[in-house]
């Protein structure tokens, strides 16, 4: 298969501390959860601490953006604007006074969004796909960028069996035209991003069809997300728990990818950094980190007689050799 291109309409955006060439680079979204019941890791980052750290390792990583959340999008009680901004401005405040990493902040109320954005937020992180107008607003005012996502349910709602004719087309329709309410309402057309919501009121087959069809989504030319990191689809499709869907997570992310995706937001940095770049190094958007194999006389370690500990044995040795240009 190979690697769609979309023709994207803004491929330059700029954050307040930061800029990305979408034609050229994928971004690594890394999730923070400062929930006691996320997901993902059940609460391993509730404590503002841990959050923060969490936060800057995973810059030190290789994270180019850290997506900042105080509510899970799976159904439950509303939590007050002012409780959920407690959660999160606090490590939107400590990660920008240490990193100009792009930060979003993952709220449907405009009163978080707001909080967040004076907190040093670039970014807001809509899972309702603008389910109170009002959050546009704000965000055109401020000037900042805005992630619309499609779901179907009310805020922290049940939606009961999920059903569509033609998933990828229906999701693909409904960005349309949530990208021109936000347009609408203020919001520059070079600061929208676009999430089909893998899982997001969608079952595996359904989740399966937008990953093999993202080229849809991207056409639509915005940069589109893709968050795909451990969620249900993957354990559903491969029978494995949480703990065990990394490999499965990096797949659908290069599918994704290969198919005009320029964010993927992930939990596993590390893993998703070395994806990112092999895709970027075979599209020649970036070069190797280094080049050793065939291109002098013998590949190490196989040259015969050379003693243990040469460059042509030790391939840090001609790792670091070739990195100094020595």
């Amino acid at each position: 298969m190979s690697m769609y291109l979309p023709a994207l309409r803004h491929p330059v955006h700029r954050f307040a501390h930061r800029s990305i060439d979408f034609s050229a680079r994928v971004a690594l979204m890394a999730i923070i959860n400062r929930t006691p019941d996320s997901f993902y890791d059940s609460g391993a980052t509730f404590a503002l601490g841990s959050a923060v750290d969490a936060a800057l390792e995973a810059v030190d990583a290789g994270a180019d953006w850290i997506d900042i959340g105080g509510v899970p999008f799976s159904p439950g009680p509303a939590l007050s604007w002012q409780e959920e901004a407690q959660r999160i401005v606090p490590v939107i405040r400590a990660v920008r006074a240490q990193s100009d990493v792009i930060i979003s902040a993952d709220t449907f109320l405009p009163e978080v969004a707001s909080a967040a954005m004076a907190a040093g937020a670039d970014v807001i992180n809509d899972t309702t796909g603008l389910s109170d107008p009002q959050l546009g607003r704000v965000v055109a005012e401020a000037g900042a960028h805005l992630v619309i996502t499609h779901s179907l349910a009310a805020p922290r709602t049940i939606y009961p069996r999920p059903t569509y004719d033609d998933v990828v087309a229906e999701v693909t329709g409904y960005l349309r035209r949530k990208v021109d309410f936000a347009l609408s309402l203020g919001i520059a057309e070079e600061k929208i991003i676009v999430d089909p919501g893998h899982d997001l009121n969608k079952n595996t087959l359904h989740t399966l069809a937008i990953t093999a069809g993202f080229e849809a989504i991207a056409a639509l030319g915005y940069p589109s997300l893709a968050a795909v990191s451990n969620k249900d689809f993957i354990g559903e499709t491969l029978d494995v728990p949480k703990s065990e869907r990394t490999a499965g997570s990096m797949a659908a992310a290069s599918m994704c990818i290969m198919n005009g995706a320029r964010i993927i937001r992930m939990h596993n940095i590390p893993e998703s950094v070395s994806t990112i770049r092999m895709l970027e190094a075979a599209m020649g958007w970036r070069e190797p980190a280094y080049l050793l194999h065939n291109m002098g006389e013998v590949n190490p370690p196989a040259h015969p007689g050379a003693p243990s500990g040469s460059p042509v044995h030790d391939d840090h040795s001609v790792r670091r050799t070739a990195r100094e240009g020595s």
